[in-house]
């Protein structure tokens, strides 16, 4: 990975409420980015699990009416703060892009949603997530600012886990064997 590669950089904290994170992150005058919103995520691999095996991820995104494909690389860790290479673009047709995606040998794997709400607090972008196994609370930006908002806004830095939703899903459906959960991260309806 060059220096010119777009990065990610993020800590993911467990919290139990987001509205107490909501009313910090506004009273610092953090600027609202997005509403909640649901974001519904499909992850594509090959058959034999090529890109998982390799740590990377193609993911299609939407959210409303947009479509975004995303393909992250090998995630590694400083202490809780995940970096990793983060490509994305907006997808004008989704039926053409699964066509082409199916050629090359990739098919959907794993469905998960969430509702996510963004908030900036220069420069750290700061998203509320609600999702079927908890609430989180990611922060995103330069790795040296994380512990810092993350104190400014009422949570504590040292709570972040390691690990995607899907992992901390396996993780959660793991534990809750008795709730017979699919292996998609989905809202009951």
């Amino acid at each position: 990975m060059d220096k010119s590669t777009p990065t990610e950089t993020e800590l993911k904290i467990p919290v139990a409420d987001l509205e107490s994170v909501r009313a910090r992150v506004a009273a610092l005058d953090g600027h609202l980015v997005h509403a909640a919103q649901r974001e519904v995520n499909i992850l594509f691999d090959t058959t034999r699990g090529d890109l998982t095996g390799a740590g990377r991820v193609l993911r299609l995104r939407r959210i409303g009416h947009r479509h975004i494909l995303t393909m992250k690389g090998p995630a590694r860790y400083e202490g809780k703060i995940k970096h990793r290479e983060e490509l994305e673009t907006e997808v004008g047709d989704v039926g053409i892009l699964a066509a082409i995606l199916g050629h090359l040998g990739a098919h959907p794997v794993l469905r998960y949603e969430k509702d996510r709400e963004t908030w900036q607090i220069d420069p750290v972008t700061i998203t509320l997530d609600h999702t079927p196994m908890g609430n989180f609370v990611e922060l995103e930006g330069p790795g040296d600012h994380l512990d810092a908002v993350a104190g400014d806004i009422g949570i504590d830095a040292s709570a972040a886990v390691v690990g995607s939703y899907v992992s901390l899903w396996q993780e959660y459906r793991t534990r809750h064997p008795e709730l017979q959960l699919s292996k998609d991260m989905v809202f009951a309806t």
